[in-house]
């Protein structure tokens, strides 16, 4: 007798039924590449940056998948320097991507947006909403996805421009000539599941970065022997 009293009940529980909402796993990677004088860069090195900490949830509607969205939360001060495999550079990257570049005291978050989606297994093309420094711009995304009845993965990467965002290219090193490039590329493996599982940081026994448009190495460079 009460639920037929409240009228439209019906309908908000037939609208979440119909839906189903996939969140973020902490397992999931964001890393970012930079080129020689990438974002990030100094002395002409390559780096990795890595997300620590990755939020966010897949609203996906099986029956009608173009009103499906996602939405993710990167907190700057998350992001840490993986490469290259020296403590005194990785200081110097990490200070100036935090108050030169980001600007963390005033823009605490990353944000990545999908408001329209249409998901499925495969490969997937659409426009992601990325937001830095308080400015959003759209970047195509190809990714790989694979939709379970439980869990979604997806892997890809995407490319963006700094100068976008309104950030400044650095300069810096003796008179300027360490200059930064204005493109990285942002590669993730995402996991994505209908139970959310522990809010734990993910820990290895050694740091890998594998991620394709990623790859990288955190073992310190041996310099060849020439042959006596």
């Amino acid at each position: 007798m009460a639920l037929a009293a409240a009228p439209g009940l019906g309908a908000q529980a037939q609208q979440v039924a119909d839906s189903v909402v996939y969140h973020l796993d902490p397992s999931s990677r964001l890393d970012v590449k930079t080129g020689k004088t990438g974002l990030f860069s100094f002395a002409g090195h390559t780096h990795v940056i890595r997300a620590r900490s990755v939020s966010g949830q897949l609203v996906y509607f099986p029956h009608e998948r173009s009103r499906s969205h996602l939405s993710l939360k990167v907190p700057t001060e998350s992001l840490q320097v993986l490469t290259p495999n020296d403590t005194a550079e990785i200081r110097k990257v990490t200070e100036a991507m935090r108050t030169v570049v980001l600007h963390v005291d005033k823009h605490p978050l990353m944000t990545f947006v999908a408001d329209s989606l249409n998901p499925s297994t495969g490969k997937m093309e659409f426009q992601l909403a990325v937001t830095m420094e308080g400015t959003t711009r759209e970047v195509p995304v190809t990714a790989n996805v694979t939709i379970g009845r439980d869990s979604v993965k997806a892997t890809g990467n995407f490319e963006a421009k700094q100068t976008d965002f309104g950030i400044k290219p650095y300069k810096g090193g003796p008179a300027g000539t360490v200059k930064v490039a204005d493109k990285v590329t942002f590669c993730f493996d995402l996991v994505a599941l209908r139970t959310p599982g522990p809010a734990r940081p993910l820990r290895r026994a050694r740091e890998v970065t594998d991620l394709p448009g990623c790859i990288d190495s955190t073992e310190p460079v041996v310099p060849e022997r020439r042959a006596m």
